[in-house]
């Protein structure tokens, strides 16, 4: 069954409703961005959260020691890793982690076999102004093409309730990642994550 991951995390209540509608991994954005979150807020979360769901910290170009300290101090069971960080980088983190990328065509997919000890590796859009959550998808037949084990594919990029089936079927990714699709005038609503995650969970 494919798992979910609701990012951009900022409130206990959706966290809590989040995990309640079977939602796998919460994502703390560390990175600049509207959903940024600080490193105490995130603890805090993360501290009530379920020792079954994986907590995610979200950056872009952290150095070693940020990356390291802030999950010892948040309690991440992975690090997101939106910058470019290369292959020899992440082999130096003594944590899991997930190594995004930003999908234009078949040569940055051959990109992701280069880190071949990272947990999970995320297609994102390249679409939009940011590394992440933009809110934008790409072309899902270029994940036919995968050159890695589709055990370690977390699909993101502009997914919501009304295109995660759609997604699932032609992707069949082991995660989901969303954030501004579950997101009402630029704040989760607890609604859509429901509708979200019951989606995914019915058609997968």
């Amino acid at each position: 069954m494919t798992q979910v991951k609701i990012c951009g995390i900022k409130h206990m209540t959706h966290a809590n409703e989040a995990v309640k509608a079977g939602a796998e991994f919460i994502g703390f954005v560390f990175a600049e961005s509207k959903r940024r979150v600080t490193v105490e807020k995130a603890k805090h979360i993360s501290s009530q959260l379920p020792m079954h769901v994986k907590k995610v910290g979200v950056f872009v170009n952290a150095s070693l020691e940020e990356l390291e300290q802030t999950a010892k101090t948040v309690g991440l069971d992975y690090v997101q890793l939106h910058g470019d960080e290369t292959p020899e980088f992440c082999k130096q983190l003594t944590i899991p982690y997930i190594k995004s990328f930003r999908i234009r065509n078949e040569n940055d997919l051959k990109l992701a076999q280069k880190y071949d000890d990272a947990d999970y590796l995320l297609l994102d859009s390249a679409t939009g102004p940011y590394h992440g959550g933009n809110g934008t998808t790409f072309n899902w037949r270029l994940v036919k093409q995968l050159p890695f084990d589709k055990d370690r594919f977390i699909l993101a990029g502009g997914l919501k309730q009304e295109n995660v089936k759609l997604a699932i079927d032609h992707t069949n990714p082991r995660v989901v990642d969303v954030s501004s699709g579950v997101e009402l005038e630029g704040q989760k609503n607890i609604n859509l994550i429901q509708s979200f995650i019951k989606t995914v969970k019915e058609n997968s």
